[in-house]
Order: C-alpha cells, then structure tokens, then sequence
C-alpha cells in the first residue's frame, strides 16, 4: 500500500495511523482522561443533537426485539449486532444516547471511542529477546509454535514478506479485514508488522544472506491478521470488539489458540461495564489465551485503568529494557511501562517482557518505512527498531504458542499460571517472561475468584457453565452451544477473507465472506449503515520525522 507522496500528508497519514508515544511527562502523567461515562455525560450536554455511534449493552433478561423495540423508541438506529457483548452499535443523538443509558433493562451505553497501538519510536537496535525470555531453548527441543494459531488484532500485516513464509514461499498468514471502511489486505502503518513479527517472525528462509538472523518467539506459528484500521488508519473499541467476535466464531476453523491485544483505548472505565473488556473475557472463556499491552503511561495515576489491559482475566504484560544483553538479571522496568492498580482494585501488569529496542520485520511503504530516520532502519529496509508495550505483548503472547504446542489440553487459565508464576527476577524484581520455567512447571491456579463481566458471566450460566469455577478444558468448549445463543447466532457481516499471500492452503479463501445482504449498490463488502460512521485515529500524537530522531529514551 502506497503512503501519499507529500511529507505533510506522510506526517498527517502516520499521525493518524499510531499511537506511537513520547515519554509522559509530569503533566500527562498527572492528568486521567474522563471516564465513559463522563464522556457520554459531556457529549449530551455540550453537543446534545450532535450524531454518535453508542455501544449499548442489555441485561439478559432483554430478548433481542425487546432491545431493539427500546433502542427504536429512544430514537436510535441500529448498525450492527454485537453478541460478544451482549448488544448492538446504535446511531443517535448525543442526547438519545444519554437519556438511552437510564431505560430499564439497558445495562450500560458507552460512546464509540479510540483505540491506539501502545508503541513507542526507534531505539538502539537490540535482538536479544528470544535468548533474554529463553525461547531459543526451546526451539532446540522442537518447540517453535507449529500448528497453534495467534490472531493479531493491529492495523494489519503484510503477510508475504520473506520472515512470514514457509520453505515452499507460501505465508502463514491469513488476512481478515474486519473494518468496513477497509478494502485490501496488507499495513499501511507498520504496526501490526512489527507484531506479528515478534510473534512469528522467520528468517531461516531467506535467501538474501539474513537466513536466520532473526526470528520471532514462536517462530512456526500460523498467524491470523485481523485488521481492524480502516485505509486511513483509524479504528476504534467497536472495531476491536468486531475483530475479537470473529476470533470466537472461527477459533476452532483456524486453530486460533492465542489473540494479542497491542492497543488500548482511550477512555478508562471499570471491567464489569467496559464493553472492550467484555469482548476479552467473551474470547478469553471460549477457550482462548488474550495476552493485552499493559500501555505507556509509566506510574501515572491512572496508567492501568484502560481496556483491555485493565482486564484481569487477560495477560496484562509491561516491558523491561534488556540493557543490550540476553540475561534477565540486568533487565529493568521501562520508564514509559505502565504499572499500578486498576480502578477495580488488581494489580497490572501481571507479567514484564522485553519491549525496548525491539527489532523485527519493517512493513514496505508504510508509515514506518516513509517517516522512521535511516539510524532505526536496517538491513536494506527490511527491519525496524522500536519498542513500547506493543512490543512486550507479543513476546508473551508467542510464549503462550509455544506452551500450547508442548501442551494442547491446557486452557487460558492455565496457559496465565505457567506463564506469570514461572518467572526470571530482573535486576529491579520485575516479574520477567521464562519460557524454559513455564515449560518445565505444572500448571498452578489463575484468575481464581474473579467475578466476570456481567454480561459474559450471564451467557455462561445460561450454558450450564459457572465462571467462577472454570476448570474445563478445551475439549469442553469444541462443543459448547452458548456461542450459538440469541445473542450470538448472528452471521458474521463485518470481515472479508483474503487468505494467506499465495492462497494456498486456505480452503475458506474460495470466496469472500460477507454478508450479501449488506453489500452496497457496487458491491463492495461494505456494511452501508456503517459507511458514515465517525472515525477515531489510532493516536493523538502530532510528531513527525524529526521527533524520532530527537527523542532520548
């Protein structure tokens, strides 16, 4: 995907794409962004007739035509079905949505709002984490992630790279796009590239003379990109919800064991009522491990209070700075690392991992490529240095891959023991990453207690399935019927499959999966009652080349 040929627009184009970040400053620190509801509150008084996208959930004794009978006579509209969360995305009127979130049987109405990537800007080059975490250990007992499907939920991958291809040149990466406003396959920013890269990047393949000179945690993985950005980079917490609903419904098809979260949103809000954590948890007990960028708002007050690294179910995970060696010993919490307790009283993260100084694949022509300075760039641009949160999350969530390969029967809860209570001590008594502990170690108890968000624990127990006792397997939920409930029974309308690079292999890529009904006059598989959607970018920040360069970390 090309980037517009003017600096301005490159600047504009990645400004709107990342949620790369500058260090906090005392005065971001000390400042929290408003919470959903005072977000929605706000709206409906400064901009009452203002039109908004509002995620509506409804407590489960309301039918699906009972909701849609309240959301008709409070003046909405709806747009989508959202059955990982037990509602709809409904346009209205700032003050209709307000007065909407009082109806009874309304359990909560939040403002469709960001998300941003939790990535930082280019560093000293350092490719010491699969020695520093102790994957290579594990690749030499034969342990490489193979057959376990990672879905990366980001702006998308650039799936036929030479580190994402078998030995035959085929990918082992299947493109979903789950963005109506999206229409091609690929990462126009470089994010998601980056991810995946960490995740599941290979060099052993190449044949330009980097053969094996960098490679990702879990490096025989099958990766699933769901891109949620649409082609100007935006997306927001209903596009992630979208992206992690199709994750459930062919978790079973891809393999998909593992989903990683490298963005966060921008409004902080409990778990038992954000609609972003609800989706978490919805995938997190239909069997899969979510591993979630804790962020980069370092100590601030309220650095851990935002979905879905505030989740508790989910693997929260910070980042540690390797000092430019493999050893944990010397290792050190990042500064940018979000750290603290959030609103609802756990402690996040739960697990640190390298994430400076990253280096894995760069996407061609993104925004990374056209804006990061020559220093952060190598091997005749082919990858890129950068680090943040971002950049943790998929070292943990490929370590989760590599479990799943030695183990299969293991569930999320179990997958969450082994990896945070098996651990490497860091110089300052971080929690680090140890694949080679988790490995060796039986699984312990995790997420035991936890009270889960109402509506995910509401669906549940109409299965016959208590959260709160969750010692099933993953043989229990192959067959479990309550992903096809009233609620959740609604066909996929918002993704196109573009299957792997080469198409091979990829039997569900014979055809575009979408919606026929929903296809516009031209048809396109854009949902039309989406098409005026308000978008939210990925980021607020307004840097550009210079700052990359400038920035001491």
């Amino acid at each position: 995907m090309s980037i517009p040929s003017s600096s301005r627009a490159r600047r504009s184009a990645v400004a709107a794409l990342l949620a790369v970040a500058v260090p906090l400053t005392a005065a971001t620190a000390a400042s929290a962004a408003p919470s959903a509801a005072a977000k929605l509150a706000s709206a409906a008084k400064q901009s009452p007739n203002k039109s908004v996208t509002a995620i509506v959930q409804f407590k489960s004794s309301i039918s699906q035509a009972k909701a849609k009978q309240i959301v008709k006579a409070s003046g909405g509209k709806v747009t989508a079905k959202l059955p990982a969360v037990g509602g709809f995305a409904v346009k209205l009127s700032a003050k209709q949505a307000g007065t909407l979130k009082t109806v009874k049987g309304v359990l909560n109405v939040t403002l469709n709002t960001k998300v941003h990537t939790t990535g930082i800007s280019p560093e000293q080059l350092a490719t010491n984490f699969p020695k520093t975490t102790g994957a290579d250990q594990a690749w030499a007992q034969g342990i490489t992630g193979k057959g376990v499907g990672v879905a990366i939920i980001d702006s998308g991958i650039n799936g036929d790279i030479a580190d994402f291809k078998n030995a035959d040149g085929t990918s082992r990466v299947n493109n979903v796009i789950s963005n109506p406003g999206a229409f091609t396959a690929g990462d126009p920013v470089g994010h998601g590239t980056h991810v995946a890269g960490i995740v599941a990047g290979n060099s052993a393949f190449r044949t330009d003379g980097l053969a094996g000179k960098y490679a990702g945690i879990a490096p025989e993985a099958d990766i699933v990109a769901i891109k949620t950005a649409d082609e100007a980079g935006n997306s927001t917490v209903l596009d992630v919800i979208n992206a992690l609903q199709f994750v459930v419904d062919r978790k079973d098809e891809l393999n998909i064991r593992v989903v990683n979260l490298s963005v966060s949103s921008d409004t902080p809000g409990s778990y038992l009522i954000d609609p972003l954590d609800a989706a978490v948890e919805f995938a997190w007990h239909a069997g899969i491990v979510v591993v979630t960028a804790a962020g980069n708002r370092g100590d601030a007050a309220d650095a851990v209070q935002y979905a879905p690294g505030n989740d508790p179910y989910a693997i929260s995970v910070g980042a540690t700075d390797e000092a430019a060696t493999p050893a944990a010993a010397d290792d050190t919490l990042a500064t940018f690392s979000s750290r603290g307790v959030t609103q609802d009283g756990f402690a996040k993260p739960e697990i640190v991992a390298p994430g400076a100084k990253i280096v894995a694949p760069l996407a061609a022509n993104s925004a990374f490529a056209a804006l990061a300075p020559a220093t952060s760039i190598f091997e005749n641009g082919q990858y890129i240095r950068i680090g943040g949160t971002s950049m943790a999350s998929p070292v943990v969530a490929g370590a989760a891959a590599l479990l799943l390969q030695a183990r299969p029967d293991l569930n999320p809860d179990q997958v969450k023991a082994l990896l945070t209570q098996n651990v490497n001590k860091t110089a300052d008594s971080q929690n680090e990453l140890s694949i080679p502990a988790a490995l060796a170690a039986q699984p312990g108890k995790a997420n035991v207690g936890l009270n889960p968000n109402p509506i995910v624990k509401q669906a549940l127990l109409l299965a016959g399935i208590d959260p709160t006792r969750a010692t099933w397997t993953r043989a229990t939920w192959t067959s479990a019927t309550w992903t096809r409930a009233t609620w959740t029974g609604a066909v996929w309308t918002r993704a196109t499959w573009t299957g792997n690079a080469a198409g091979v292999n990829a039997p569900w890529a014979r055809a575009t999966w979408t919606c026929t009904a929903c296809l516009g006059s031209a048809g396109s598989s854009v949902d039309p009652t989406r098409s005026t959607w308000s978008r939210s970018t990925w980021s607020r920040s307004t840097w550009s080349r210079s700052t990359w360069s400038s920035i001491e970390w």
